[in-house]
Formats: structure tokens, sequence, C-alpha cells
């Protein structure tokens, strides 16, 4: 109950319906008018206001309340007669205390209509989410003060279409947000907003021409993170070119042992895939190599002719054999001679041996162990890995990572990529000479750089050092000072987050409400 009843008389209190109803008046006090300001006590008429209250036990309050109708004795006051309102419990033509209010208010900014209608429910308050959202949309936005850092980014509002976000990188504050990412709506919040002093912004050519014209003074600094994911997509476009290469990477297998008799398993149609697979073959060469057409072969064997075509194009049956795939590495891979040693000494409890390879490093957990050396019990092998070649967006993170996070497998595997590849050799060079200036803030070195990749002979660094010339200062800019855009990406993450949860229908107004007063909620209860 709100304790701004201690302002008035509490004449009444009953509950009628699952309903708790207070009746009150004001107490007999003088009042001034809130045009002129002077005090009056003389009273004009009487009259009830009816006011919703938050809820008290599981049950909605009602709050009748008597007022006066007071005269305004000032003659040259226009205003004759005026309504008292008392502090923290009335506003005018408001039903509802300014306790709830902020309530209903506080459950649109957080959940947006139907979620914030739900949580009124449930405090019983209802309003339908329309209302909710009417309420949210009543609510001022506040003035933000002239950011001496901007930060400007863009998210997508849904498909193809695009929005601006402005945030106050020195607060942290979302500042203004738009549908559209157009240079002269740009230019023109900075015509209207002069005082920017740094702007923060990724590579984007139409940012770059906005802040040019509206804010010429102003210093760009390009994101060194927009940078380095850029190079990072350009190795990994790279390594996609090479992508005969990479199976270097792999360690070379043992060579096998000569089979023993000239009708190996290979040879054999001895599983049932296998010997369907032959007979199928059989079949289908016996009809199409007389010049049979495909669907004719199709209809006499009763196939589909996409089954016809992949037996008639190949040479031999086994060709038409679906391959094992080769199975991925697993943290418990170098235990496995040590479990191959400790059984062949005569070690066959798999808690055991679980336990000895905890001992030396092992995380994993005890069943793998146990299925490793199932094999063992039956007279088999341990089935060993067969490593897969790495994939190019693989090859483009062990490029970038820095040498110290990597993994003794994935540095010894980067190794013999480097080795066999000239090119991307050449790519892990010149990475992690951008890596260094970076990391000292050292841009001296950038002309140079820059000169190697467009003498590369690789396309895609060409590209890439065409587009940092064209922007050159900026990217100075974004390697030496500590500006970033970091607070743009994690306002536009949290942007995204909020569209969600409206299940991505909210238009700009309402989106733009949310983000800019969720902000200023967490900041005042973090």
């Amino acid at each position: 109950m709100s304790a701004h009843l201690d302002a008035v008389r509490v004449e009444r209190v009953w509950v009628a319906g699952g309903v708790v109803r207070i009746a009150a008046c004001t107490r007999e006090l003088t009042v001034a008018c809130p045009d002129c300001g002077r005090v009056s006590a003389r009273v004009h008429s009487r009259y009830c206001r009816t006011l919703a209250d938050v809820a008290v036990g599981g049950r909605p309050v009602l709050i009748g309340l008597s007022v006066r109708r007071l005269f305004c004795d000032s003659a040259g006051c226009g205003r004759r007669t005026f309504a008292e309102q008392v502090a923290g419990l009335t506003a005018r033509y408001q039903r509802r205390s300014p306790l709830l209010q902020h309530l209903v208010e506080m459950a649109g900014v957080l959940l947006a209509g139907r979620g914030g209608a739900r949580l009124l429910h449930i405090l019983e308050a209802p309003l339908s989410r329309t209302s909710v959202l009417f309420h949210l949309m009543r609510l001022p936005l506040p003035s933000p003060a002239l950011p001496r850092v901007l930060g400007v980014d863009d998210f997508a509002l849904y498909a193809d279409v695009y929005g601006t976000l402005l945030v106050d990188a020195t607060t942290r504050l979302p500042i203004e947000l738009w549908a559209g990412r157009d240079a002269e709506q740009l230019a023109a919040w900075l015509r209207t907003h002069p005082g920017v002093e740094v702007v923060c912004r990724d590579g984007s050519l139409v940012y770059r021409q906005g802040i040019t014209d509206g804010a010429p003074d102003a210093l760009q600094v390009s994101d060194r993170f927009h940078l380095w994911q850029g190079l990072s997509k350009r190795i990994g476009d790279i390594a996609a070119a090479h992508r005969g290469c990479l199976p270097s990477a792999a360690p070379q297998p043992e060579p096998a042992p000569p089979p023993t008799t000239s009708t190996g398993p290979s040879d054999q149609a001895d599983t049932p895939a296998r010997r369907h697979a032959k007979r199928l073959f059989e079949a289908v060469h016996a009809v199409t190599d007389t010049g049979c057409p495909l669907s004719a072969a199709a209809r006499e064997l009763g196939l589909n002719q996409r089954t016809v075509g992949k037996y008639a194009r190949a040479t031999t049956w086994q060709d038409c054999v679906r391959r094992t795939r080769s199975r991925r590495t697993t943290s418990l891979d170098p235990y496995l001679e040590y479990l191959r040693q400790r059984w062949e000494e005569g070690e066959h409890t798999a808690t055991l041996l679980h336990q000895e390879i905890a001992a030396k490093g092992y995380r994993g957990h005890y069943q793998r162990v146990k299925m490793a050396i199932a094999p063992l019990r039956r007279g088999l092998p341990i089935d060993t890995p067969r490593e897969r070649p790495p994939s190019p967006r693989e090859i483009a993170r062990w490029i970038t990572i820095t040498p110290s996070r990597r993994s003794l497998h994935a540095a010894e595997a980067l190794r013999r990529l480097l080795e066999h590849c000239s090119e991307l050799n050449r790519s892990h060079d010149l990475v992690r000479q951008f890596a260094a200036m970076l990391d000292t803030r050292d841009a001296t070195s950038l002309p140079d750089w820059l000169d190697q990749l467009a003498s590369s002979r690789l396309p895609a660094l060409a590209g890439f050092a065409k587009a940092i010339r064209e922007d050159q200062p900026a990217v100075e800019q974004g390697i030496t000072t500590p500006f970033n855009s970091g607070v743009n990406e994690g306002r536009i993450t949290d942007l995204k987050l909020q569209k969600r949860i409206m299940a991505g229908r909210a238009g700009v107004p309402l989106l733009r409400h949310r983000v800019i007063l969720m902000a200023l909620l967490r900041r005042r209860y973090p």
C-alpha cells in the first residue's frame, strides 16, 4: 500500500469482491494555485477520485479519495478554480497512484507489451499489452549530454533493412536510434549536435562520408576489431583458395602392412552391404554395357535412375560402397599408446586404467576409457583416429590467433601446412606483422605493410590493402589511439536482445524507447 496515504485522512478500509477498498479524504490545508502559485483555502466543491494502488496480500487496491476544488482569489490569474493534488498520491488526470504507475512503466520498459501485461496480471494490476505499450511510449526520453566521443554502428532491423545506433562512448549510454544508414541522416544529426571531437566507427563508406560532411573537424577512428575481422576473413578466403594444400596439415599415416593373401577383406563381399553393392554393380553393368539407356535400365531393374547412373559410372563395385568417415581426434588419443601398453602388461580393469591416465592429466570420463579398450577384449586393435584435414575456417583461426594461445596440436598442424604452402606462410607472416602493430600501438610500419599486401600476389590481401588505403588516416587512429567501438558492439547486442523479446515486431520508435530507457534503468539498478 502506498506510503503517501499518510498525507490524507483514511476513514474506512474494507474488502469487497476480493478488492481492498480504502475511503479517504484530503486534510483541510491551504493549496497553491498551479498557475499563479497563490495559496487558497476557499472551497468551491468536492468530488471523489478513484485511484488504483499496488496490490496488498495478493488483492488489488482501490482508493476512493475525496478531494476539494478551490477558488483562486488572485485577480491577475486566469484560472478561477483548481483541484487540489496530493503529492505522491495523485497526478492530474491519473487514475493510478504514482507507485502503481511507475510499476506499469517499468514493466513496459523491461518486458514490452505481452510480457509486461503478463507480469502486471500476476501482480494483480491487469492491463492489456497495448495499454502497457501506450504508457511506455508516454515516458519522456532524457535529453542526452553532448558527447565528446561518439560511437556509430549499424544493426539489422529485419531482412535487408538496417538501422543506425549512436552511443556516447564516455558514459556508454545510447543516444539516438533511427531506421536507415545513409550518410545524410548522420551528417544532419552531427550538424544539429556540434561539439563531437572523436567518432568511432567501422569501415563503412556511408558513415565515413556522413561524419566528413557533418563534423569535418572530428577525429575518425576505424575500429581495431573490425580491421582484424576483415583481415581474418581474407585469410579464410586464401585458405579456401588453397584447399588442396590443407590435407598436408594432418600427420602422415603410417604405411599399412601388405596383405598376407590376395583375397583380403577389401576384395570380398563379406558384409550384407558389400554383397548388395556387388550384386547391383553386376546387374547394372549387365544391362548398361549392351548400350541400353539409363532410363530404360532403371525401368527394367526397378531402380531409381540416379542409382543406376552411379553404378554405371563406377569401374568397380568397391567404388559404390559407402566409406567409413575418419574418426575425429579426442582428448583420450594421447593416452591410447599407454592404454595398449598397460593392457599387454596384464591390466584389464577400465576403472584402474582411467585412474592411471587421470593422474597423468586426462580430464575425460571413465566411460570413454571403457569404450576405448573394448576392442582389446575381443582381440582387436584399439581404434586409432584418422585425422581429417582442417577446414579453411580452422586455418584462419590458427593463423590469426596469438601463437602463445595455440594448442600443441594446432601449432604442429599449422607448422606442417606452412612448410607445404608458401602462400599461406606468407599470409601468416603478414598477419603477425599487423598483430605486432596492434599490440604496440605503433602505425609507423603501416605503409610498408600495405605495400607488402599489394605485392603479395594474393588478390584477397591486395583488395584489403586497397580498402585500408582509402581510409588510412582513420585506420592509423584506430591502431594508435585507445578509442574503439567496443561499447557500440555491446549496445548492438543489447538492442538485438530487446528486439527478439518483442518477437522482432517492434517499430523504430518503440525500439528507441526501450533501448534508451533500459540502459538508464540498468545504470540506476545495476
